[in-house]
C-alpha cells in the first residue's frame, strides 16, 4: 500500500500523491488491479485533537492497562504549543479522514529531541500497511533536516513489540541515567532508547 506523506513542506519521501492508488497482482497471464484509498501522513493541524485522543487513550487504557485519561495528558490538546516549537513537530496517519496513527517529536534542546506519542490503531499495524514505519521515517527525516543529532524515547518494559521495532530501526537501549536532564520522563517509562542521527 502506498501513502501520501507530508512530513515536511515540499517533501514526498517516495510516496504517491493523489486520491486513489492501485496495486497490481500478477496471476499468470493476467493482472488484477486492486484499488485502495490512500493512507496519508500529515503534520498535525488544529482540529486533529479529537481523532488523536480517540486513538491514543483507548490503546493506553485497554491494550496496555495504563490507568490514564486524556485529562492526564495535556499535550494531547496542546499539540502546537507542546510539540510544534523549536525543532519539534507532530504527525498523524489518516485513512479515509480517520486518525490511525500518531508520532510526536519534542524539542529538548542542544540538538536533541524526544520521540513521544507513537501509536497505531490495531487494525493498521504490521508490515503489510507500514504505518508505524512510515511515521518513524517521517520523524527521522524531519529530524535530520532540522539539524537534530540525537532522538531519545522512553517506553515500558511490557511493550515488547515496540522494543523490537525501535531496535530494528537503529535505536539503542540506554540506561535512564544516560538521558539528558531535559528529557520529559513519564512515570510509566522504564526502558529507554537513543538514536544518533
Amino acid at each position: 500500500m502506498k501513502a501520501t506523506q507530508q512530513c515536511m513542506p515540499a517533501a514526498s519521501f517516495g510516496f504517491t500523491t493523489g486520491g486513489i492508488i492501485g496495486s497490481i497482482r500478477r496471476f499468470g497471464w493476467f493482472q488484477e488491479t486492486v484499488v485502495m484509498s490512500e493512507i496519508s501522513i500529515d503534520r498535525y493541524a488544529p482540529g486533529d485533537e479529537k481523532g488523536i485522543v480517540e486513538l491514543i487513550v483507548p490503546i493506553q487504557r485497554e491494550e496496555f492497562g495504563i490507568a490514564i485519561a486524556a485529562e492526564d495528558q495535556p499535550d494531547l490538546v496542546q499539540i502546537q504549543s507542546f510539540y510544534q516549537t523549536g525543532t519539534g513537530d507532530f504527525w498523524v496517519a489518516r485513512k479515509d479522514d480517520v486518525v490511525i496513527g500518531t508520532i510526536g517529536l519534542k524539542d529538548i534542546g542542544n540538538g536533541q529531541a524526544a520521540l513521544r506519542k507513537m501509536f497505531v490503531a490495531a487494525a493498521w499495524r504490521g508490515r503489510e500497511f507500514g504505518v508505524a514505519r512510515k511515521l518513524l521515517e517521517c520523524l527521522i527525516e524531519a529530524s535530520k533536516a532540522r539539524g537534530l543529532r540525537r532522538i531519545y524515547l522512553g517506553t515500558t518494559a511490557k511493550f515488547l513489540a515496540a522494543h523490537r521495532f525501535y531496535e530494528k530501526h537503529g535505536f539503542e537501549l540506554i540506561d535512564q541515567q544516560d538521558l539528558p536532564a531535559s528529557f520529559p520522563l513519564m512515570a510509566v517509562d522504564t526502558r529507554f532508547y537513543a538514536l544518533a542521527l
